[in-house]
């Protein structure tokens, strides 16, 4: 079982965009010396909900203060950005850290984004598959031309190319958010691992990956490809631990919907549309519910039930609920010394 932490570079109230950027990076540091597997890096623009505007940015600085550590996206917003550069930018990624960098990409939403970047609401709506295949064609092949009806320009040389990498993968991996039937359709035909979000239960996770297979066997993948890409899968969640269950799940509950709620309104769609948000509170309280937070020992128990129901032994744990730098820091060095020795 591989764990590792989930870093949104959330802004509480009263606190600085520093301050979250900084609880990020120290949060990666603290990861590494823990002996977690992973750090996971959200990508967010003009909201509080996360501060970290660039996932590949951030990757860069975390792939260069470590030096074991796997650092992916979760994810690179792909109809915000050209895949071409998207792409590049992982080649360099995945070449100069030694294969281990992991771009995870999505949809996103609707939001004011698409019209600042100049992407448009079609990108969104239309356009992920066309983006999503130029970026890998642009990820494995040493020349690429683009003929779509977003993307047209002539043949060019790939530079940097991927494979290049001496004794490692010939490409980075690429991971997919995934939250529809569709979405799991397009990574499961592409031969691409899903990655599940922290809203969802374990019943839900499930039933996606058995649609994931299904659509994979639909699309010509072999059973071998099916378990290799499989085992890729990455399940996003929230880990506290205390050592009593009720003061892991007070901690998250007194400080998340504050963070929620500041962080969720923020968001303006793109067209005037109504987006219903979540309720902070019963949101915090589901999240409690449904992942590891409680005792060390809660936290080995829920994670093995998840990797039982589900299949993933992959995970990316959200480890700054409290909002607190310290209290971050000790959550995730618990995580690697109380509950990762456990796991098998």
């Amino acid at each position: 079982m591989r764990v590792g932490t989930f870093v949104l570079a959330a802004q509480f109230p009263g606190q600085g965009q520093g301050e979250a950027l900084h609880r990020a990076v120290r949060t990666a540091e603290v990861a590494e010396e823990s002996g977690l597997d992973s750090v996971w890096l959200a990508e967010h623009h003009f909201v509080p909900y996360g501060v970290c505007p660039s996932a590949v940015t951030l990757a860069a600085l975390l792939l260069g203060r470590t030096r074991r550590l796997r650092v992916g996206t979760a994810v690179s917003v792909l109809p915000t950005v050209h895949p071409v550069a998207l792409g590049e930018q992982a080649a360099l990624l995945h070449l100069t850290s030694g294969g281990r960098f992991t771009l995870g990409v999505g949809r996103g939403g609707p939001w004011v984004d698409l019209e600042v970047f100049g992407a448009g609401l079609e990108a969104y709506e239309k356009g992920f598959p066309e983006s999503l295949d130029l970026l890998l064609r642009w990820l494995n092949e040493p020349r690429v031309a683009a003929e779509g009806e977003r993307f047209a320009f002539r043949e060019v040389a790939v530079v940097p190319r991927a494979d290049e990498l001496i004794g490692g993968d010939p490409s980075p991996e690429v991971v997919v958010a995934c939250t529809s039937p569709t979405s799991v359709r397009l990574a499961a035909e592409r031969g691409l691992p899903m990655l599940l979000g922290m809203h969802c239960g374990d019943e839900d996770k499930a039933e996606m990956v058995a649609a994931w297979r299904r659509f994979a066997r639909e699309a010509g993948h072999t059973p071998d490809e099916i378990a290799r890409i499989g085992a890729g899968h990455v399940s996003a969640g929230v880990a506290q631990l205390a050592d009593r269950r009720a003061d892991a799940a007070e901690a998250l509950v007194k400080a998340m919907p504050g963070w929620l709620k500041q962080g969720l309104d923020a968001h303006v769609t793109v067209d005037g549309r109504h987006r219903s948000m979540r309720d902070p509170v019963a949101y915090t309280e589901l999240l409690c519910a449904l992942h590891p937070v409680g005792t060390p020992r809660l936290a080995v128990d829920r994670l093995a039930a998840t990797s039982e129901r589900t299949g993933i032994t992959r995970f990316a744990l959200l480890a700054e609920g409290t909002g607190d730098l310290a209290a971050t820091e000790e959550n995730v060095r618990r995580l690697g010394a109380e509950v990762l020795p456990q796991l098998v």
